[in-house]
């Protein structure tokens, strides 16, 4: 699949249809808000998100309907493993929930040309993230892939921030047909 080449998605369960495209920095408002409605991630500053649309669209991905972003990833490949992509947020708009939305943009971006050598993916979770982790698990399940989950981050480590303890989940490796059937 060429990434510069949208994708549409139907959702399931709806009429309505997903265009999935990489970001650009022209979104970064957009994406701004949507994590802002989307606890309990992390809300990064907008200039973050305009970066993502900057320097790491290749491995973001967004799915973009009528109303605006439904749902956002974003992700990157980390400059001394570049056999794993690192999943940094997963977010689905609140109506869009529910439809297993998440699994196939991930599935879609794994099967982007910028992940041809992934064989890993990583990310992190919150102990009381139970969608989170059923996501991980059932994409671990759908990539026939183990998923391993350790303590990565205390609770500590974010410095007084009340923060939650992150564990890393770790999928992999996966094997990909010729055809890079992922999707």
């Amino acid at each position: 699949m060429d990434a510069r080449r949208s994708a549409w998605l139907a959702t399931a369960g709806t009429d309505d249809r997903l265009r999935l495209r990489a970001p650009t920095p022209a979104d970064g408002v957009a994406l701004h808000d949507l994590i802002r409605r989307s606890p309990p991630l992390d809300l990064n500053s907008c200039y973050a998100y305009l970066l993502h649309g900057l320097h790491f669209a290749d491995t973001c991905v967004l799915a973009e309907g009528e109303s605006g972003p439904a749902a956002y990833i974003s992700a990157y490949i980390p400059p001394r493993q570049p056999d794993t992509l690192f999943v940094w947020q997963v977010a689905v708009d609140a109506r869009q929930r529910g439809r297993g939305l998440a699994r196939q943009l991930l599935l879609h971006l794994l099967a982007r040309p910028a992940c041809a050598g992934v064989r890993w993916l990583d990310t992190t979770v919150s102990p009381d993230n139970a969608p989170s982790a059923r996501l991980f698990h059932g994409l671990a399940d759908t990539l026939g892939c183990p998923c391993t989950v350790s303590d990565l981050f205390s609770a500590a480590d974010f410095g007084g921030a009340h923060h939650p303890a992150e564990q890393l989940f770790r999928l992999g490796p996966f094997v990909r047909s010729r055809e890079d059937n992922m999707q």
